[in-house]
């Protein structure tokens, strides 16, 4: 009964935000041409749907793993997520598309301009439990103390602010955080995410067996998200064309969104224990595939200015020379930055194709079954490591 009670609470959390969500989308389009800059747009619209995957991640785990307060955390923090999202349009929709035609629009946008503050708080707590939901010691209990005073003060600070600009909500919002609101961020919040951050590095440094694999899903995503934070973040610095610019901010916050949801991913892997020693396989494969887009986008860029700039061809077949140049040499660098890397980064599989390697040399001068079939018992053995082996030949299994 009482699971059937916790996963009923659950799921009416998890639906309640979705619905938040969908309904700040679906007041999105239809305000779309009433406010100039209304973010109907591909880019803007992908990074809202995302906010899905944090309702949905935390009704898992919180069901799943009740006694793991990474799950409610997360839950919860999908909820003011979605519930700031829906208040963001709402508000938009009474104050600049049709005013006065909804009622408490302005207590909804006060809300806004607060809520932001509290996944911030969660992101800081989540650091704190990581992977179990609990402290690593009692000895990390000032430090949550002091992560929970920063966190109180911060969404304080937010909502007392908020309230100053009852009279002129969406002026105050279009000029950034508030007066103080950075320096107050620095004080406070700023070391209550060094604490987070510390207390992940030393878990890890400390962890073995299979919370070190929980914390690598973990630290791995949330690698990937600070490689797509950084040029998301300095796009519109580097004096590129406005429609560059534009244009390359879309495809970062898409990146960056896709970055977020394996983020949560990544942590409900963690906490369920589900496939957890394919971490290794997905750091191999990921950090491949980064080096060689990397690669690729350097060679494909030098040989379009190549052809147009040094040789004055025009810019078509340039480009369609680059492209051919690019797709020729995919595979044959994919292959060698892919045996590089998990020579480093995944020994296990490296060590195994090796091992399979040598075996079929061997196998081309055998003529002995009996030698053959030890051979292959060793080499099986050897490779994966199973418990049990058998082979089954026409005389019988051995």
């Amino acid at each position: 009964m009482k699971v059937r009670i916790l996963r009923c609470v659950t799921g009416c959390v998890a639906a309640l935000a979705i619905a938040l969500i969908a309904g700040g989308l679906a007041l999105s389009y239809a305000d779309r041409h009433l406010i100039a800059g209304s973010g109907w747009d591909f880019s803007s619209v992908f990074e809202e749907v995302t906010f899905i995957a944090l309702p949905a991640v935390g009704f898992v785990l919180a069901s799943k793993r009740p006694g793991n307060r990474i799950g409610w955390i997360i839950l919860g923090t999908g909820l003011v997520l979605g519930l700031g999202f829906f208040c963001q349009r709402y508000g938009q929709r009474g104050l600049v598309a049709a005013p006065g035609s909804l009622p408490a629009a302005r207590a909804a946008v006060w809300f806004l301009n607060w809520a932001w503050s509290v996944p911030i708080a969660g992101l800081t707590f989540l650091l704190l439990l990581l992977p179990t939901g609990r402290l690593r010691s009692r000895r990390w209990r000032p430090a949550s103390w002091y992560v929970a005073a920063a966190n109180a003060l911060d969404v304080a600070a937010f909502a007392a602010r908020a309230s100053r600009v009852w009279a002129a909500p969406y002026t105050a919002l279009s000029k950034g955080w508030y007066p103080g609101t950075h320096a107050a961020d620095a004080v406070v919040m700023f070391p209550a995410l060094l604490v987070g951050v510390a207390a992940v590095v030393v878990r890890f440094t400390g962890s073995s067996g299979e919370e070190r694999l929980q914390l690598k899903w973990f630290v791995t995503a949330a690698a990937l998200v600070v490689a797509t934070v950084i040029p998301l973040a300095d796009a519109p610095q580097l004096g590129l064309s406005p429609g560059v610019t534009s244009t390359a901010v879309a495809t970062l916050k898409v990146v960056f969104s896709l970055a977020l949801v394996s983020m949560y991913a990544a942590i409900a892997i963690a906490v369920l224990k589900y496939r957890l020693y394919d971490i290794d396989h997905v750091i191999s494969r990921t950090l491949a595939y980064a080096i060689v887009t990397g690669v690729l986008a350097t060679v494909y860029a030098g040989l379009v200015l190549l052809a147009t700039q040094v040789f004055t061809l025009t810019s078509q077949v340039g480009v369609a020379a680059a492209t051919l140049a690019a797709a020729a040499l995919f595979n044959p660098l994919r292959r060698r930055v892919q045996h590089r890397v998990d020579r480093r980064f995944n020994r296990a599989r490296y060590d195994a194709d090796n091992t399979v390697a040598a075996f079929a040399a061997r196998l081309q001068d055998a003529t002995d079954p009996d030698a053959v079939r030890s051979d292959l018992i060793s080499t099986v053995q050897h490779a994966l490591e199973p418990a049990h082996i058998s082979v089954w030949t026409p005389g019988g299994a051995s």
